[in-house]
Formats: structure tokens, sequence, C-alpha cells
């Protein structure tokens, strides 16, 4: 027979439960000023974003670069974490996700003077764009780790590199990234949606910037988290939520589908 669990006894320091009791008021300080809004987007999914023969992906994070401008009245550098399981033990590659491309299609939807045509065919051109560097992140192609790597090399051999310490030190005000979920053909999705988990999110990575996690959930759903800090006065967890939620709508509405595709 297994022995009684028993309870075990430990002797800690004064020190010690010093050191533990900052980093807890540390941590609490931390976590009180993450300001977090997750919600669930039902009008729409990628079932109807593919019968605009557009990338959900693509789809959804040029409405985040639409949705940030409105925001804040700027772009920034843009960070989604892309998969690399093509290669032994590949982790993560960065996609850069404000292009020139994305840029001119917000700067057109900012333009009242711009036609819906117009809007329409830059929207497809920053969606292309956008499809092409996740495809070259994922194979390999992108630069992020590379760049990461020349700086590795470059602190081993105690050599300076003006370039690399430019480029390391911009701030990804926005940090983005999909996160897939498991086991969804367990679930009866259309008639159960309440069994489906909104997943989880993640902080952000600026004091001044949004953090922002989504799940796409079968075909009409995708839930979405947004973070950012209390104490930066230039962000707002749920106003960014209403400004993605407007510009995943406004982007639809380029598309001027039929009726009968909005039917779901």
């Amino acid at each position: 027979m297994l022995p009684t669990p028993q309870r075990m006894q430990w002797e800690i320091s004064v020190e010690c439960q010093e050191v533990i009791a900052s980093s807890l008021q540390e941590a609490q300080a931390l976590a009180d000023d993450v300001d977090f809004h997750t919600f669930p987007f039902k009008d729409f999914g990628k079932g109807l974003i593919k019968k605009c023969r557009t990338s959900p992906d693509a789809f959804i994070q040029i409405a985040l670069q639409l949705a940030h401008f409105r925001d804040k009245g700027k772009f920034c550098l843009t960070y989604e974490a892309s998969m690399t399981r093509l290669f032994r033990e590949g982790r993560t590659e960065t996609v850069r996700s404000c292009t020139m491309e994305s840029s001119n299609f917000v700067k057109a939807m900012m333009n009242c003077s711009e036609t819906d045509e117009q809007r329409l065919k830059l929207f497809k051109t920053a969606a292309e764009k956008h499809q092409l560097l996740y495809r070259n992140a994922m194979t390999g192609a992108g630069i992020d780790r590379h760049l990461f790597c020349l700086y590795i090399v470059s602190k081993y051999l105690g050599k300076d590199s003006p370039f690399l310490k430019e480029v390391l030190s911009e701030p990804w005000r926005l940090s983005t990234s999909q996160t897939p979920i498991q086991l969804v053909e367990l679930f009866d999705l259309v008639n159960h949606p309440e069994y489906v988990s909104c997943g989880g999110g993640f902080g952000p990575v600026a004091d001044d910037g949004y953090g922002v996690s989504y799940i796409i959930v079968g075909e009409d759903l995708i839930n979405f988290h947004v973070s950012c800090k209390h104490s930066s006065h230039e962000t707002d967890a749920h106003r960014f939520g209403a400004h993605i939620q407007k510009a995943l709508l406004d982007i639809l509405a380029l598309f001027k589908l039929d009726t009968k595709d909005l039917r779901k």
C-alpha cells in the first residue's frame, strides 16, 4: 500500500519571504494594469469571407490595420505570429502586417472622395501581399528570425551593429496572433455555440500598444481578445474592439455580396 500523503513543511527565511512578497506586489501591479476586452464577432465568419475569395487571416489582419488607424490616427509596426512547422523544431516567424499595400487601402477608406471600386481594388492588392508575406514566413523566407540570429552572432563576436540595434529596438505597438481551436468537429457549433470556449489571449508588447488574439471558430464565428494597459492614455481595449467590429463590416460591404450570400 502507498503511504499516506503528508503535507510538506517549508522553512522559508525572512529574506526569502520578503522577496516573495515584493515579487507578488510587482506581479499584482502588472496584472491590475491590464485593460482586457473579449468579444464574439457573430455577424459573419470565415464562411462568408471565403465567398469574397479572400484569405480569412488576410481579411482580419487588414481590418486590424483599418481599426488601428481609426483608433490612433497613425500606422504602427505590426507583429503577426506565423508557424514554421515545415521545419524540424520550427516554432514561429514574424509577419509584418503593416505594409505599403495595406496602408494604401486604409488611406483610401479614410478618404471620402475614393470610390468603393477603388477601395476594393486596393484591398485585394493588400490581401495578396499579406498572403505572400505569410507564405514566405512559413517557408523560412521571413526576415525577423534571421535578424535575430545576426544579432546573437554580433553579440558573440563583440561587434556592435547600428542597423540591428535600430531594427530590433522598434516597438511592436500592435501584436497579433491567430489562435487555432482544436477538436472543433466534436461540437455542434450551429445548435450549441455556447459550448465553444472563447479561448485565451495575451498582453500588449508595448506600453502604449495593443495585443490582439483572434480565434476563427467554424464558419460563422470569430472570437477576439483585445488587451492594452490602463496606464496608457492612448489605448482603450473596448474602444479598439468597437473599431475592429466596424472595420470588418465596412470591408465586407465593399464586396456588395448578394443578399442570399449573407444568409447563414
